[in-house]
C-alpha cells in the first residue's frame, strides 16, 4: 500500500508538495513527488500501485514502456547527451562541434520535436535543398547523412526501437568534386621549400625558415596538420637504432598512437633543431589554427607554379600527404607498404592519394617489351621424339615404351569420349605397353 506524506521540514507549510512511497515491480521502494494537493496525490499514488501491478503480471512491458516515455522527450535533450558521449569517447573537439551542428541543422530545417518525428524522406528533402541551393556538394551531403546516422544509432535501443535511418544512400562524391588535389612532384616540393628560404616574408606568423621546415617535414613523414601541430622534442627518438616519430592517439585521426620511420633528412635537421627547443614545446606553434593552404599558395606562386590547375589545387594537405604517397609509390615502394606508411585502414584510400599523371603512365609503357618474333634457335628446340618420349616415360615408369607413330590410342573413332569412363573404357590401349605393370598405370593413375 503507497503512503502519502510531506517531508518533516515542509509539514507546516501549506504549498509545499506531498511525496508518495510505493514498491515498484522490482520490489524496490520508490519515491516520487506529487502535488500540494492531497486528493491529486492520493490519485497518482494509484496509479503507481496499478502501474506496477500490471508490470508484475507482466501486462506492460518496463522496457518499452521506457522507450516510448523517451521518444518524446526533445530532440534537443537527446542531442545535448550525444554530444557529452562523443566527448567520453575523447574525439576531437573539431569532430565533435561539426558532427552536432550537422544534426542540429537537420533537425531545425526539417522541423523534428521529438525522436519519434525523424524519417528519411524528410532528412532527404532537406539535404536536397541544401544541394540545389548549392551549400553542399556530395560530399557534405554524405557527411550529413553520417552524423545523422550515428546519431540515430547511438538512440537506439533506449531512445529508439531502431534506426529510422538505417538504408539511407549517400551520393556518388566522384560525381561532383569540389576540391580536387594534385600531388607535386619531388622537384616541386623543393623549389617549394626554397622558395620559403628565400623569400624573407612572414606569412601566417611563420617565417621563410619555419616554413621550409614544415614543407619538408609534411613532405617527408606524410602527417596531416594537426598531427603535425602536436609534435614536440617527447616525440622523436633519435637514438634508437631505426629514429622514429610518435604522433600520440589524442593528436591521430583514427585515435591510435602510431609509432614511425624518420628519413634521414629529417635525422639530420632534428639534430641540430631539437637542443634548441623546450622538451614540451611544439616544433610548429599554433599550427593548427594557421592558414597552411595560404603559406603553400604564396610560395608557389612566388616561383611561378600554379597553386590550382586543370589537374587540381595544391594545397597544404595536397603538397605534403598527397606528395608523400604519390612519392613512396613512384619511387619503388608497394602499395601495402604505403597503406602502412599512410595510416590508412583501407588500400583503397591510399589509391586516392595516389596521383598517376600522363608522363608516369608514358614512362611505365615505355618499359613495357615489344614483341620479338621466335628465333630460329627456339624453333628447333620445339617438341621432340625424344621429349615425349620422357613426358610418357615419367607418366607411366619403366613398364610402359615411348610412344611411336604405329601406335593406336583408340580403337573405335566414333566413341571418342565415353562418358562413364573420363575418356578411356576398355576401347582405349595401353600406349605400346607389355605386361600388367602398364595396365595397372592405365586404370589407376591417368587423369587422376
Amino acid at each position: 500500500m503507497a503512503s502519502i506524506f510531506k517531508l518533516g521540514r515542509d509539514k507546516e507549510n501549506r504549498r509545499s508538495p506531498y511525496y508518495v512511497e510505493y514498491v515498484d515491480h522490482t520490489g524496490r521502494t520508490r519515491r516520487k513527488k506529487g502535488y500540494t494537493d492531497k486528493s491529486l496525490t492520493m490519485q497518482l499514488a494509484t496509479k503507481l500501485e496499478k502501474d506496477a501491478m500490471l508490470r508484475r503480471q507482466g501486462l506492460i512491458d518496463p522496457d518499452e514502456e521506457e522507450t516510448a516515455i523517451r521518444r518524446r522527450v526533445p530532440l534537443t535533450e537527446h542531442l545535448e547527451a550525444f554530444e557529452q558521449s562523443l566527448k567520453r569517447k575523447r574525439n576531437t573537439e573539431e569532430y565533435v562541434g561539426k558532427t552536432t551542428s550537422r544534426i542540429r541543422k537537420i533537425i531545425t530545417e526539417a522541423g523534428f520535436e521529438i525522436a519519434a518525428d525523424i524519417d528519411i524522406e524528410s532528412v532527404e528533402q532537406v539535404l536536397i535543398e541544401m544541394l540545389e541551393a548549392g551549400d553542399i556538394g556530395h560530399r557534405t551531403y554524405n557527411h550529413y547523412v553520417q552524423a545523422m546516422d550515428s546519431f540515430c544509432r547511438w538512440m537506439v535501443p533506449k531512445r529508439l526501437a531502431s534506426n529510422p535511418l538505417h538504408g539511407m544512400q549517400r551520393l556518388n562524391t566522384e560525381e561532383d568534386v569540389r576540391h580536387q588535389r594534385r600531388a607535386l612532384s619531388g622537384s616541386e616540393v623543393a623549389m617549394l621549400i626554397q622558395s620559403a628560404k628565400e623569400s624573407g616574408e612572414t606569412i601566417q606568423k611563420y617565417d621563410g625558415e619555419l616554413r621550409a621546415r614544415l614543407y619538408l617535414f609534411a613532405y617527408m613523414t606524410g602527417l596531416r596538420r594537426r598531427e603535425l601541430s602536436s609534435l614536440t622534442p617527447r616525440s622523436f627518438d633519435l637514438k634508437a637504432k631505426q629514429p622514429t616519430v610518435v604522433v600520440e592517439a589524442a593528436c591521430s585521426k583514427h585515435r591510435r598512437r602510431d609509432v614511425l620511420p624518420l628519413h634521414a633528412e629529417l635525422i639530420l635537421l632534428l639534430t641540430d633543431w631539437l637542443p634548441e627547443l623546450q622538451p614540451d614545446e611544439p616544433l610548429f606553434p599554433m599550427l593548427a589554427k594557421r592558414k597552411a593552404w595560404l603559406m603553400v599558395k604564396k610560395d608557389l606562386e612566388r616561383i611561378g607554379i600554379l597553386y590550382r590547375n586543370q589537374d587540381g589545387v595544391a594545397d597544404f594537405h595536397a603538397a605534403g600527404r598527397h606528395s608523400y604517397v604519390t612519392g613512396l609509390l613512384k619511387n619503388g615502394a608497394t602499395l601495402p607498404e604505403a597503406k602502412e606508411l599512410a595510416r590508412h585502414s583501407d588500400i583503397r584510400m591510399t589509391m586516392k592519394y595516389t596521383h598517376v599523371g600522363l608522363d608516369d603512365q608514358a614512362r611505365a609503357l615505355a618499359s613495357l617489351p615489344r614483341p620479338e618474333p621466335p628465333s630460329d634457335d627456339d624453333l628447333n628446340e620445339g617438341i621432340t621424339q625424344e621429349s615425349v618420349s620422357e613426358l610418357v616415360s615419367d607418366w607411366s615408369g619403366e613398364a610402359c615404351n615411348s610412344l611411336s607413330p604405329t601406335d593406336t590410342v583408340f580403337r573405335d573413332e566414333q566413341n571418342e569420349n565415353p562418358g562413364e569412363n573420363r575418356g578411356c573404357d576398355d576401347e582405349c590401349l595401353c600406349l605400346s605397353s607389355v605386361g600388367d605393370d602398364c595396365e595397372k598405370w592405365r586404370i589407376g593413375d591417368s587423369n587422376p
